[in-house]
């Protein structure tokens, strides 16, 4: 009777990088030539772990140096409790343990909890990358992928038509420290969508269906860059790493040189100590320029590459593309096109990131930006505010939301001219700039009208600053009217709601006379006037919990 080992092969699906365009790994899928032997996987563990390290065996066969992930379901490792099996393949085939992502597919009920956690564990412990799968089309409860705290989560492509959920993955992943896939991709719209809602990584038919063989060569679509998914601090490093090469500290410079013979797309090696922390950088081009020189050969091709390598310049796996652009410029003038080793919190080499890969993409948001700013006052439009919105909604933070214009402003353009107007808009504009502290975002959406979103203790001292200022502009006084919306966790959904509880505050607030200041609260009636004089509204109320009074 033929084996089960007969009957099953391997194929190969690259899983792509959104941002840079190129493949960060391949996926291992099993395909049995007949019979079911995934589904008898789910019921019996040892099958499956069994078929885990089969995977990585025939991975070892196909000689790739692009890291790898392995399906396990999440019930197979919480009753072996660390894949032997799996681990023990790993180290014959010479690869590291961090080159290797475990995907713990679904199901996920009935698995106890505290085994897989603890399982998870173990498997971290040695190095290995976790990665939850199947999320969106499957049973795995919040709070296990909270516990798992996974490198990755794989969003099935349905959850494509539904944005707002991705979208809400993706700042759960920010939190969780976690990069964001979509599995299943086939149509340029889907991997539009799929950078459109935040994801970093995807797969599927669109970039190269599943082959026997690794296939390096994807299709990519051309992607447009989205600003709002970009935090304001800079991209997240983890977006943009690469598959590093790595070879032991003791390699010989003959072995580095097959390597880079033999794989022209690697622009460097680094060498890694028995832990997997870089030791020496080794840069593709210097490195085979001291092979070629004279009697370089005979110098160098026995003895260890380390001495034709170069200290690593490493950045933990949390830093943001400029922190990796400060490495660089500390460097010296000759390492600017090295490979950047980027290190996990125990110091070991995960991957590398590319000087070329983040020039190109904050030039890009960059553009982006300037693109979405005032062209009157420099700052950022509506879109970029209520992006924000919607970021610190889905983070459950309690915010203010504030309107602000000039009272009467068609009498300053009337009475003292379109330019006294225009630089009034620019005062104000500079005024609500310096005053903002802190996580504040100011925004200018056209006329006289702008928006801050802040925290509610940094309010207070911004509304005082900007309200007690006496403006003018060509002679003719001037007061600003201003509207806030407080809005704890729970109370709006997304920016449309806070925008909405927003409105009948700017018209209360503009029934007032002089500088004026009126605050509500989003989900409850009433309001309080904070400035201004004149008839309050017959509803107004005061009430306790919002930002102490200026």
């Amino acid at each position: 009777m033929p084996s089960w080992t007969d009957t099953v092969r391997f194929a190969f699906q690259p899983v792509v990088n959104l941002t840079t365009g190129g493949v960060t790994a391949l996926e291992i899928l099993a395909r049995p030539e007949s019979g079911d032997i995934l589904a008898q996987a789910r019921r019996d563990p040892e099958l499956d772990g069994r078929l885990a390290a089969f995977a990585m065996r025939a991975a070892a066969r196909q000689e790739t140096l692009l890291p790898l992930h392995v399906n396990v379901f999440a019930g197979t490792l919480a009753d072996l409790g660390g894949l032997a099996a799996l681990r023990d393949e790993v180290r014959q085939a010479g690869r590291m343990p961090w080159e290797v992502t475990v995907d713990i597919g679904p199901p996920f009920t009935h698995v106890p909890h505290q085994a897989l956690v603890e399982a998870v564990t173990v498997l971290r412990d040695e190095g290995f990358r976790i990665c939850a799968d199947g999320i969106g089309d499957g049973d795995v409860p919040l709070r296990v992928l909270a516990d798992l705290a996974p490198d990755l989560v794989k969003l099935d492509a349905s959850l494509l038509s539904r944005p707002a959920v991705v979208r809400a993955m993706r700042t759960l992943c920010e939190q969780l420290g976690a990069l964001l896939s979509v599995e299943g991709v086939e149509t340029e719209s889907q991997c539009a969508a799929a950078v459109s809602a935040g994801a970093q990584l995807a797969q599927g038919e669109l970039f190269a269906p599943p082959a026997r063989r690794p296939a390096a060569d994807v299709y990519v679509p051309a992607l447009s860059p989205v600003a709002a998914t970009t935090p304001p601090y800079g991209p997240p490093v983890r977006q943009f790493v690469r598959p590093a090469a790595l070879l032991p500290a003791g390699a010989s410079a003959g072995q580095v040189r097959a390597l880079l013979t033999g794989s022209p797309d690697v622009s460097g090696v680094v060498l890694v100590d028995a832990a997997g922390v870089p030791v020496r950088s080794v840069h593709r081009s210097r490195f085979l320029l001291s092979l070629s020189g004279r009697y370089g050969h005979a110098l160098y091709a026995d003895r260890p590459a380390a001495r034709l390598g170069d200290p690593p310049r490493t950045v933990g796996v949390d830093a943001t593309a400029w922190e990796v652009l400060d490495v660089v410029a500390d460097g010296a003038p000759d390492r600017t096109s090295d490979d950047v080793a980027v290190i996990d919190r125990l110091g070991r080499c995960v991957g590398v990131v590319r000087l070329a890969d983040l020039v190109r993409a904050l030039a890009e948001s960059r553009v982006e930006e300037a693109a979405a700013l005032n062209p009157l006052t420099r700052l950022p439009g509506s879109d970029a505010i209520t992006g924000e919105v919607d970021r610190w909604i889905a983070d459950g933070r309690v915010f203010t939301l504030s309107w602000l214009d000039v009272d009467g402003f068609k009498r300053v353009n009337d009475g003292a001219g379109f330019a006294a107007g225009d630089e009034l808009i620019r005062a104000v504009g500079r005024a609500l700039q310096a005053a903002a502290s802190g996580a504040t975002r100011v925004g200018h959406i056209g006329g006289d009208d702008f928006l801050v979103l802040a925290d509610p203790e940094s309010l207070d001292p911004l509304a005082t600053s900007v309200l007690d200022t006496p403006w003018s502009a060509g002679g003719l006084a001037v007061t600003l009217s201003l509207a806030t919306v407080l809005c704890a966790p729970g109370s709006v959904t997304d920016h449309r709601e806070a925008a909405a509880s927003l409105a009948p505050l700017k018209q209360a607030a503009k029934s007032l006379r002089g500088a004026s200041w009126v605050l509500g609260r989003a989900g409850l009636p009433g309001h309080e006037i904070r400035r201004g004089s004149g008839a309050a509204p017959a509803h107004a109320e005061s009430w306790a919990g919002g930002p102490g009074r200026g």
